[in-house]
C-alpha cells in the first residue's frame, strides 16, 4: 500500500506531486519516497523552495496533497496506470543480476515469504481507490516530523581540543588468518566476454540516410530509442533552456499535464537533455505502445506550444538553482573550481546565459530551437523487440525531419592550460573542513596505455586498499576522504589529467598537504598490494557484462575515442604480465615532480596561509569569478 500511495503522489509523470507542484512550477522541486524497513517504515517527502518561498510554504504545499489523497481527489485510471507501470519497473529491474539478487537480500531481510514477494503485483493489482482512501485516514495524520535545511549559524557549537594522533604502521604484506582462509578457497574461473562491435549491433539507415544503431532485446517486451546529435550548449547557449523548457510545454491538442498523462497511460517516458556538445532525445517504454508513445514525442518536438509563465517561472527557477549551487560545497569544488583549474575563468562550465540574457529570452525563439532539433544531421540508437523491417517502418512512419538537414552551428572552443606553475586558488567558504583538489595537465589522449593505466590506478589511489586511501586516511588519520588517479579524458581531443583530492579538518590543512605531495612524488612500493590490485581488475573483467543497450552506448563511446574495438581486452590480455617496475616507471612519469593546479576550499580565516604559500602563488577567488555569474 505504501509504495502504490508513493507513486500517486510521485510518479515522475503524472502523480499529484509531479502534476501540482512540479510541472505547475510552485516549487523548485519535490518528491516522495517511501523507506519500508521491517518493523517501522517511513514516508518522506521532500522539496526545494522557489526564490521568495519559506520552507514552511513547501511543506504546506506538500500537505495539501496528502488531503487531496485522503478525500480521494485523482483520477481513477491512475492506480490502473500505476499498476502497468510497476509491472514495467519490475521488468526494468530484473534485467540487472544486482535487482534480482537484491530482490532475495531484500525478502530475507524484510522476513517476507518469497512467494508473497512474487505474488506483490497480483496483491496491489486488487487494491482499489477506496482502499487507498481509507488507508490515507487512518495512517496520515499529524504524525510526522519537519526537518528544515537553513543557511545561518550554529550558536551551538562546541568546540574540543585537537586530540594528538599518532600514525598507525602499516604492514601492506602482511594478512590475517581470515583474509587468508577466504583467499586460498578455490573459485571457478569466469571467462571475460568481450564487445565485438562488428557483430554485436547492426547499423542501417532509414529514410533521408539517417543511420540506425541497433540492438534487438531478446529478453522482454520493452524498448529505449534515442537520437543523438552532435552539438550542445557550445554551438548554443540557449540549448540547455530550450531543452528544460520543454518539460513545462503541451501541444495544440494536449495541454502540459494531459501530455503527461497520455504518456504514463501508455506507459512510456521520454527526456530530452544537452551536455556541451550532446543532445539525446530519448523514449522507452512498452514495446507494445511504441507506435503510441513516438507519435507523442514527435508531436512534442513539431508542435510544442509557447507558455509565456512557465518560461518567466523557468528563469527565476534557474536563477535560484545557481544561487543553491553556490551553497554546495560539491557544485563550488568539483564543478567551478575544478573548471577554473582546467580551462581558467572562460569554460564550457562558464558558458551559460548571463540574467540579462535569461531574462530576455522569449517563448518563441525557444520554440524554434525545439523545433529545429530533427532538422539537423542525427543518428538513432535502438534497443527492443523490435525487427529491422517493423522498426524501419515505424520512423519512416512518424519520425518528422527535413528534405535537406541544416548545418550545425561552430561551436566556441575552450583550450585546456597547460600546468606550467605551481598555483594555488582559494575559494572562501563558510565551513569547518577544508577540501582541496590537485590537477595536472598531462598527455593527450592516449589508449595504448589503458592496462598500466589502469592498474596504477587501482594500485595507487582507486580504492579503499589503495595506497593513497591506506596511508593518508588509514594510518595518519588525515582525510575524511582521499584518492588520487591518472584520469582518462571524455573526448579523444583533451587531455589526461593527474587528480588528487583530500578532504580534511582545517586544522589539519599542513599535514594533508605534505602527506599528498609526499605520495605524489614516492610511491610506496608493495608486492602483495600489487598482486591483489592486479587480481581486483582481472576479477572485474571476467565477471563484467556489458549487454542491453549499455552495448550501443559503449560503441559511441569508443568512436568518440577512435577506438575500433572493446578495450577491456587490452587490460585483461596485458594486465598479468605487469611488474612493479612498470607500475613504479608509470609513478615516476607522469606524477613525480609535476607541476599542480590547488584548488583549497574552506573558510579563509581558518586556513594556514604560510602552508598555502609553500605550494605555490595564492589567489583567493569569490564564487563569482569560479562560477562565471
Amino acid at each position: 500500500m505504501l509504495e502504490l500511495i508513493d507513486l500517486i503522489f510521485n510518479n515522475s509523470y503524472a502523480g499529484l506531486i509531479d502534476l501540482r507542484l512540479n510541472q505547475s512550477q510552485k516549487v523548485l522541486s519535490a518528491g516522495s519516497y517511501p523507506d519500508i524497513m521491517k518493523d517501522y517504515s517511513v514516508h518522506v517527502f521532500h522539496g526545494r523552495p522557489k526564490e521568495g518561498q519559506t520552507l514552511e510554504e513547501v511543506k504546506d504545499l506538500l500537505l495539501v496533497q496528502i488531503e487531496s489523497l485522503k478525500k480521494g481527489d485523482f483520477p481513477d485510471w491512475l492506480i490502473p496506470a500505476i499498476i502497468n507501470d510497476l509491472k514495467l519497473k519490475q521488468i526494468k529491474r530484473y534485467e540487472s543480476n544486482w535487482s534480482r539478487s537484491a530482490a532475495f537480500v531484500n525478502t530475507f531481510i524484510e522476513d517476507l515469504k518469497w512467494e508473497d514477494y512474487v505474488d506483490k503485483m497480483d496483491r496491489l493489482s486488487k487494491i482499489t481507490k477506496q482502499d487507498v482512501i481509507d488507508f490515507a485516514n487512518k495512517k496520515y495524520g499529524d504524525n510526522y516530523v519537519v526537518v528544515y535545511k537553513r543557511v545561518g549559524e550554529d550558536k551551538n557549537v562546541k568546540k574540543i581540543v585537537k586530540p594528538e594522533i599518532t600514525p598507525v604502521k602499516l604492514n601492506r604484506d602482511a594478512r590475517s588468518q581470515f583474509a587468508t582462509s577466504i583467499m586460498e578457497k578455490k573459485v571457478p574461473e569466469i571467462s571475460p566476454v568481450f564487445l565485438d562491435y562488428e557483430k554485436d549491433i547492426e547499423e542501417f539507415s532509414i529514410k533521408d540516410d539517417i543511420p540506425v544503431f541497433y540492438k534487438a532485446n531478446v529478453e522482454n517486451g520493452l524498448f529505449q530509442l534515442y537520437y543523438i546529435l552532435d552539438m550542445g550548449t557550445n554551438n548554443d547557449k540557449r540549448l540547455g533552456v530550450a531543452l528544460d523548457y520543454l518539460t513545462y510545454l503541451g501541444t495544440s491538442k494536449y495541454t502540459p499535464e494531459q501530455l503527461k498523462e497520455e504518456f504514463y497511460k501508455v506507459g512510456c517516458s521520454f527526456s530530452v537533455s544537452s551536455s556541451e556538445d550532446k543532445i539525446w532525445v530519448s523514449l522507452s517504454g512498452l514495446a507494445e505502445n511504441f507506435e503510441k508513445g513516438l507519435p507523442l514525442l514527435e508531436e512534442l518536438l513539431a508542435d510544442a506550444q509557447p507558455n509565456k509563465e512557465a518560461l518567466d517561472n523557468l528563469v527565476k527557477d534557474i536563477l535560484k538553482k545557481r544561487e543553491d549551487n553556490k551553497k554546495s560545497r560539491r557544485s563550488v569544488l568539483r564543478g567551478a573550481m575544478v573548471n577554473y583549474g582546467m580551462y581558467g575563468p572562460k569554460s564550457p562550465y562558464t558558458n551559460i546565459l548571463s540574467e540579462e540574457e535569461l531574462k530576455a529570452l522569449t517563448p518563441s525563439e525557444l520554440i524554434d530551437i525545439i523545433k529545429s532539433i530533427n532538422g539537423f544531421e542525427h543518428r538513432i540508437l535502438y534497443y527492443g523487440p523490435a525487427d529491422k523491417g517493423g522498426l524501419t517502418a515505424s520512423l519512416n512512419k512518424y519520425h518528422n525531419v527535413p528534405d535537406t538537414f541544416n548545418p550545425i552551428p561552430a561551436a566556441s572552443v575552450f583550450t585546456q592550460l597547460p600546468t606550467k606553475k605551481n598555483q594555488v586558488y582559494v575559494v572562501d567558504y563558510d565551513m569547518k573542513q577544508a577540501e582541496i583538489m590537485m590537477l595536472s595537465k598531462d598527455e593527450p589522449y592516449n589508449k595504448n596505455n589503458v592496462a598500466i593505466r589502469r592498474l596504477f590506478n587501482e594500485y595507487y589511489g582507486g580504492s579503499m586498499c589503495s595506497i593513497v586511501f591506506q596511508t593518508l586516511r588509514e594510518a595518519k588519520a588525515l582525510a575524511y576522504s582521499t584518492w588520487a588517479s591518472y584520469s582518462t579524458p571524455d573526448r579523444k581531443d583533451e587531455a589526461h589529467y593527474i587528480r588528487s583530492y583530500i578532504g580534511t579538518q582545517a586544522d589539519k590543512l599542513p599535514e594533508a598537504m605534505a602527506g599528498m605531495t609526499g605520495l605524489l612524488d614516492n610511491m610506496p612500493e608493495s608486492d602483495v598490494l600489487l598482486e591483489a590490485s592486479k587480481d581486483a581488475i582481472i576479477k572485474q573483467i571476467q565477471s563484467e557484462r556489458i549487454t542491453k543497450s549499455s552495448i550501443l552506448f559503449d560503441y559511441e563511446h569508443a568512436e568518440e575515442m577512435g577506438n575500433d574495438h572493446d578495450l577491456r581486452r587490452d587490460v585483461y590480455d596485458n594486465v598479468r604480465g605487469l611488474t612493479m617496475a612498470d607500475v613504479k616507471a608509470f609513478h615516476d612519469k607522469y606524477f613525480k615532480n609535476k607541476k599542480y593546479t590547488i584548488l583549497v576550499l574552506g573558510d579563509r580565516d581558518k586556513l594556514d596561509k604560510k602552508v598555502l604559500a609553500k605550494y605555490g602563488d595564492v589567489k583567493y577567488l569569490t564564487l563569482d569569478e569560479v562560477f562565471g555569474y
